[in-house]
């Protein structure tokens, strides 16, 4: 155990609050246990305001490879982070409670039905300020940074003439003044993809012989607009006749991004669209900075090229009839402190894992053991009051350093997701007096678990559409 060490409160507050925005420090393994060490970094990169749009793409052994940077490089300076961290929690139990909703529909054979009560032709896992991992192509010779999501199919980015229109950083894209813009009509094939796609209709307006589309989102939040056809080049690579949404009415918490790109399963999807280029591979390395870092969105190729990354070990993705455009595992266990829990839940329903989700969800069984034996290997650390979605937090002002149990997840296929040390703890405070274990439980026993993007940070995470497979390899995640 780390003996407490007062330090000055001002160095405390800006060592604690570097902590915080995810940059580099120190970590050394111990037996079932990783111990972080803070250290004074850059005080300037949390100050400045940074580039929403990473523009540096590379070709590296078949692999297309864009960089990854956080949705906060769009929203610029932060004065509260108290409160924007609360808020996106709260937004992320929202998305769960929508995503579960969405769930146990598809399992009653009701989503036709649930539709057509809210009258939305077309719906999503919802897509909050959680979607905050953000690339940039390059749509019709424009620069475009996206939110990458594998919970979603369609990729959309704002267009002129828009009506209604969030803020983004980016000039919105102009159809009219690309000469490889198409518009798909409303009798094409394409369109009736959507339900086939989704199990929703895309919607024709009889003034017009246009595809339209409505996406929505569980905060009020949606996209409306036509789905068009346009040149794509991700990095380097062209991409003919890409199938997107172009966003006409636009609403919501998606930052300054100008849009969205669609990593699930349909036919519609980015991975299902350049399934003949990349063989519907791809991966990502979430980094665990959220100001100032980068990571890796990489299109099929050899996997072996990424540095810093153990060797990638498979589990199979489980198939559901009902859900079919999601990525499902099976998780027959977890591990703390080297230490397995118990729960009826493990093996018994496919775990989604998810990079629009924040913060992972367990059935409550699975989360109370994994609890339990949390606070039995974390002693001696003064506790704090629970924070939003999360009910297990501690004072930590007075260390600087502690030791934090490891957390593996296990899958078919002896795979193993070790859980990054930045994936532990969810910072509440920048005085580090609220710190959060960075798991939630979720409300019933029959709901479906949920591996968000906090605990697969420093990960690279391989899915394998072709082959039915997904890879996880520990990776320091920067962009190659």
């Amino acid at each position: 155990m780390a003996q407490a060490t007062q330090l000055p409160q001002l160095e405390l507050s800006l060592l604690l609050l570097v902590l915080l925005l995810g940059t580099a420090h120190e970590v050394h393994s111990l037996e079932g246990k990783k111990a972080l060490s803070l250290r004074n970094l850059f005080w300037d990169q949390m100050t400045s305001t940074p580039n929403c749009f990473s523009q540096k793409s590379i070709q590296k052994n078949g692999a297309t490879i864009l960089e990854i940077v956080h949705q906060d490089h769009c929203s610029g300076k932060t004065v509260n982070w108290n409160q924007k961290l609360q808020k996106r929690l709260i937004l992320d139990d929202a998305q769960v409670r929508m995503l579960q909703h969405r769930i146990k529909n598809a399992h009653s054979g009701n989503i036709k039905e649930d539709v057509a009560k809210t009258q939305l032709p077309i719906t999503s896992g919802v897509r909050l300020q959680t979607l905050n991992y953000i690339v940039t192509v390059e749509l019709g010779g424009r620069k475009m940074s996206v939110i990458l999501d594998t919970g979603s199919d369609l990729t959309w980015v704002q267009c002129q003439p828009c009506r209604v229109c969030y803020n983004q950083q980016d000039p919105l894209f102009n159809p009219s003044a690309s000469p490889s813009y198409k518009s798909i009509p409303c009798n094409s094939s394409t369109c009736q993809s959507l339900e086939y796609a989704t199990g929703n209709l895309g919607v024709c307006d009889p003034r017009t012989p246009i595809c339209n589309y409505l996406v929505s989102y569980g905060d009020g939040s949606y996209t409306r607009g036509e789905l068009g056809v346009e040149h794509l080049n991700l990095g380097a690579t062209p991409v003919d006749n890409f199938v997107f949404g172009c966003g006409r009415n636009n609403k919501g918490l998606f930052g300054g991004a100008s849009g969205l790109m669609g990593l699930g399963r349909s036919s519609l999807s980015m991975v299902s669209q350049t399934s003949n280029l990349f063989g519907g591979v791809f991966s990502y390395c979430l980094p665990s900075a959220e100001v100032a870092a980068s990571g890796s969105l990489a299109f099929g190729g050899d996997f072996s090229v990424y540095k810093n990354s153990t060797p990638i070990s498979y589990t199979a993705m489980i198939p559901n009839p009902q859900l079919p455009t999601f990525y499902f595992l099976n998780l027959t266990g977890i591990s703390v402190g080297g230490e397995a829990i118990q729960s009826p839940s493990f093996g018994k329903a496919g775990i989604l894992i998810d990079s629009g989700t924040v913060i992972s969800r367990l059935p409550p069984s699975m989360y109370r053991a994994l609890k339990e034996e949390f606070l039995k290997k974390f002693t001696g650390y003064p506790p704090a009051p629970g924070f939003s979605i999360l009910d297990t937090c501690f004072n930590l002002s007075a260390y600087q350093e502690v030791e934090i149990p490891t957390i593996d997840m296990h899958f078919d296929g002896d795979t193993e997701l070790k859980v990054d040390v930045n994936g532990i703890f969810y910072f509440a405070k920048t005085d580090a007096s609220q710190v959060c274990l960075a798991l939630a439980s979720l409300t019933y026993e029959d709901e479906i678990g949920i591996i968000g993007n906090y605990q697969q940070k420093n990960q690279r995470v391989v899915y394998d559409t072709t082959g039915s497979k997904l890879g996880f390899a520990g990776e320091t995640c920067s962009f190659i």
